[in-house]
């Protein structure tokens, strides 16, 4: 496992259609974070869940991040390929007594009010058919997120034995991620604050792995004109593909950044440079849920 010496940061999005601006604003945020700290910024594509992938999505993401500047250090890393290390966890995890196999339906869990109640934990069900639960030993309360100040979980949901490998066989996200940014070495998460609930399992994870925990760092969502998060889901346009610096200055001014009156002037390069020499996370907007409601998300979007 890398060890953690410098600043490491990732952007790690999923090939399930094109970035849009609220994807611009976590890897803007992770990228001028990473930079401004002199480390280093990798990219993960996160393609475990086949049935929500787009053809040529992954693809798509990497030359949007270069079309706005944002170039990352070494190979990217696809977590299809990633499959044998998320094995070896799972047997690790068996072996110590910390997993168990589930066949509880969401139906089940939706009547006992949304929270699984360790039904499965003594019944030593076959893997035919069956989630793999995380046994919760380790649950985490709370965590010091660097924009956001203390978090507190729901304790009921710290303390659930959480899904870590679904019935259909695929490899859960809060097992890939945890797995994938300790072998890389990642020393901070920066990402969207709708990811802010998922935190407390995957430093409970990381406990029970005996990784080293990296800091976490939650931007403001970007949301729509009803509240809702800007998304795939509810069909956010993708980033243009002409000029980005006008893209890249809503999104610098979204997070609350200084931008020269020059910037219209500028270089990509150059605008990009700049921002990193002024990036301030004291100025970015929170509010007690760690997001904004955002003005028009992108007006050079068209």
């Amino acid at each position: 496992m890398a060890a953690h010496s410098t600043y490491l940061g990732r952007f790690a999005p999923s090939p399930s259609g094109a970035l849009h601006f609220g994807s611009l604003i976590a890897a803007l945020g992770s990228f001028l974070q990473a930079r401004s700290c002199c480390g280093q910024w990798h990219v993960r594509i996160e393609d475990i869940d086949p049935p929500r992938e787009v053809p040529g999505a992954a693809e798509t993401i990497l030359r949007q991040l270069t079309h706005y500047g944002l170039y990352w250090d070494g190979p990217v890393v696809y977590q299809s390929q990633r499959s044998q290390a998320y094995l070896d966890v799972l047997a690790d995890l068996a072996q110590r007594g910390l997993s168990y196999h589930c066949d509880c339906t969401r139906a089940r869990i939706q009547h006992l009010g949304g929270c699984y109640d360790g039904h499965c934990r003594q019944r030593h069900l076959a893997a035919h058919n069956t989630a793999v639960r995380l046994h919760q030993t380790l649950p985490v309360l709370g965590f010091h997120d660097r924009l956001c100040g203390d978090i507190q979980a729901d304790p009921a949901l710290a303390r659930e034995d959480f899904i870590i490998r679904r019935r259909d066989g695929l490899f859960a996200y809060n097992l890939a991620v945890v797995v994938d940014d300790a072998a890389l070495g990642v020393t901070e998460v920066v990402r969207g604050a709708d990811l802010i609930e998922p935190t407390v399992r995957q430093l409970a994870l990381y406990r029970q792995l005996g990784y080293k925990e990296p800091g976490y760092l939650h931007l403001p969502l970007v949301l729509t004109a009803d509240g809702t998060k800007l998304s795939k889901q509810n069909h956010a346009p993708a980033l243009c593909d002409g000029d980005p610096r006008p893209i890249l200055a809503d999104a610098l001014v979204f997070l609350n950044q200084p931008l020269t009156q020059g910037w219209r002037d500028m270089s990509l390069e150059s605008m990009v440079d700049w921002a990193i020499m002024h990036w301030s996370l004291a100025t970015i907007p929170i509010s007690p849920q760690g997001t904004t409601h955002a003005h028009a998300f992108s007006k050079g979007a068209g």
